[in-house]
């Protein structure tokens, strides 16, 4: 019996069947839609770093014949030959795929899966709907990865973009096209059964045929599943509308004149108006884009709309779809996304590597992800707490999307290769837990507040800074000098060195200016610092 896989499970290959030649059918539809349906071979680095293993309708095998497109059939809409033992090493994912060709979007596919058939017996099968997804064009259904032994994952991750974007996601480069010879889509294997019935694997394609005792076979041998009695297939079954209607198209009609030009201060002219909503009194009321009608005041009907219509309600159709579209979440296909500048989202299923985030900084997370406490141990609280370091963090595990954010601070992705950056532990909300982490010490003095160290990020990972407001960066330079209370980062090439302009406490001399130590810093060409509007 085929076992029913959810989105993130997985199981190596070996527990579900012994065969390591494999069919696997997908399945997906939709009222007016088309489909590329994809395989992609990338290395160790999930990179498709030889081209010959992206596998579609117009190279359909690999070069040793591992991985083969055989077209539609048996109630699959596309399906595939893999032969595991005939794979390259440097081959270390197949990862399938779906995208659609042409206008749409994921939420209006019906009912679909992707299957693995051994010898002509369905093993395992993982079922989705368009319920799933948004606005994504492009989805990643399952992967075959190499772990010490061949697994298998249902992923069902949404990606935006179409087929040319999810090949760029992947390290690929998206040729000119050029008009495809309509034969080469009949380069995949036909059926047809073995040339003796005596052979001792099933045919593919073909029903078994009652035959004399046999000697039992290690593994079973390549077939795909027998083709279906004429039920109704999926394409009946599925809903005749999308699950999430489209954005509809602006409303038509021309565009009003604009209002005339209120009169100068104190000459006779139009009576003034009240201020909008949250404008300061006498402030003038911004003008509207070029070629789109001026906003009407709080509380009017904007002109154009017609009458009866709840102030509010988008141009782009009336409905609560329509009103939530443009908050709808953002899947990018990569590990770390920002959904808006005070939301970052994680996908624990890419990359395999646990987060550290701070503790209580979890807003939201759909999937089986486990949070548990991370402990920096007696020797990390000691220095902890007497540098002023000390993050109270919490492990994110599992397979899943965990969204991350703290009391509305701005959110910024800091990727590391292999560099590293400097940041106040009091900055950090999340990192990958690949990175290696430290406490600092800044040459000088002192700094008021006692923050006389800061925490060192290096590695390959990413660090989530949060900020009061947008940052600015700046290029380090002999000149460069920051505020210590409004520095957020800084490359850890950097030299630091503090300066003190006035020795008194701030506020102890009347004339003060109340800039009494900065941070001086020094360092070559490419090195930076991260500045806050906004003094700690």
């Amino acid at each position: 019996m085929a076992r029913e896989f959810q989105r993130g499970h997985k199981a190596k290959i070996s527990d579900l069947t012994p065969g390591t030649d494999l069919y696997v059918g997908v399945q997906i539809s939709g009222p007016g839609l088309t489909f590329d349906i994809s395989c992609f071979g990338l290395d160790a680095n999930e990179q498709l770093s030889d081209d010959r293993y992206f596998i579609f309708f117009n190279q359909p095998k690999s070069p040793e014949e591992s991985i083969q497109l055989l077209g539609a059939q048996a109630g699959d809409t596309e399906s595939f030959r893999v032969t595991l033992d005939r794979i390259p090493a440097n081959i270390h994912k197949l990862s399938f795929t779906a995208t659609i060709d042409g206008a749409g979007q994921m939420s209006q596919v019906g009912p679909g899966y992707i299957r693995i058939v051994a010898g002509g017996e369905e093993v395992v099968r993982y079922a989705f709907t368009g319920s799933e997804f948004t606005t994504e064009r492009a989805v990643m259904l399952g992967d075959f990865y190499l772990r010490d032994v061949w697994r298998f994952a249902a992923v069902g991750q949404g990606f935006d973009g179409g087929l040319d974007a999810l090949l760029k996601n992947f390290g690929g480069e998206v040729a000119e096209e050029a008009p495809a010879a309509p034969q080469q889509q009949t380069a995949a294997p036909s059926f047809a059964p073995p040339p003796q019935a005596t052979a001792p694997a099933p045919s593919f394609g073909a029903p078994a045929a009652p035959q004399a005792p046999q000697v039992p076979q290690p593994a079973p041998s390549f077939g795909a599943p027998a083709a279906q009695a004429p039920a109704p297939t999926p394409q009946q079954q599925m809903h005749a509308a999308p699950t999430i209607a489209a954005p509809m198209p602006p409303m038509g009609g021309t565009v009003p004149p604009p209002a005339p030009a209120p009169a100068p201060y104190g000459q006779p002219g139009q009576p003034p108006q009240q201020p909008q909503f949250g404008q300061v009194p006498g402030q003038p009321v911004p003008a509207a884009p070029y070629g789109q009608p001026a906003p009407a005041p709080y509380g009017q009907q904007p002109p154009g709309m017609p009458q009866g219509v709840p102030q509010g309600v988008p141009q782009a159709g009336a409905g609560l779809q329509a009103a939530l579209q443009p908050y709808k979440e953002t899947a990018t296909g990569q590990r770390w996304t920002p959904q808006n500048q005070q939301l970052m989202r994680v996908d624990l299923t890419m990359g395999g590597t646990p987060v550290l985030a701070r503790q209580g900084s979890m807003v939201m997370y759909q999937g089986k992800v486990d949070f548990s406490y991370k402990g920096a141990g007696f020797a990390g609280r000691i220095v902890g707490n007497a540098t002023g370091q000390e993050m109270q963090l919490m492990r994110c595990t599992g397979r899943g999307q965990v969204f991350l954010a703290e009391d509305g601070s701005h959110l910024h992705a800091i990727e590391l290769q292999g560099d590293g950056v400097c940041v106040s532990a009091e900055s950090v909300l999340a990192f990958d837990e690949s990175l290696q982490h430290e406490v600092r010490r800044i040459e000088g003095h002192g700094i008021p507040g006692g923050a006389l160290f800061t925490m060192q990020f290096q590695g390959t990972g990413t660090v989530i800074v949060k900020t009061h407001g947008v940052p600015v960066v700046l290029p380090v330079t002999p000149t460069t000098f920051a505020d210590c209370n409004a520095i957020v980062a800084w490359s850890s090439a950097s030299q630091v060195i503090i300066s003190s302009q006035v020795r008194l406490r701030r506020n102890a001399y009347p004339g003060h200016s109340g800039e009494t130590v900065n941070l001086q810093f020094r360092g070559a060409p490419g090195n930076f610092i991260v500045v806050q509007p906004y003094e700690v």
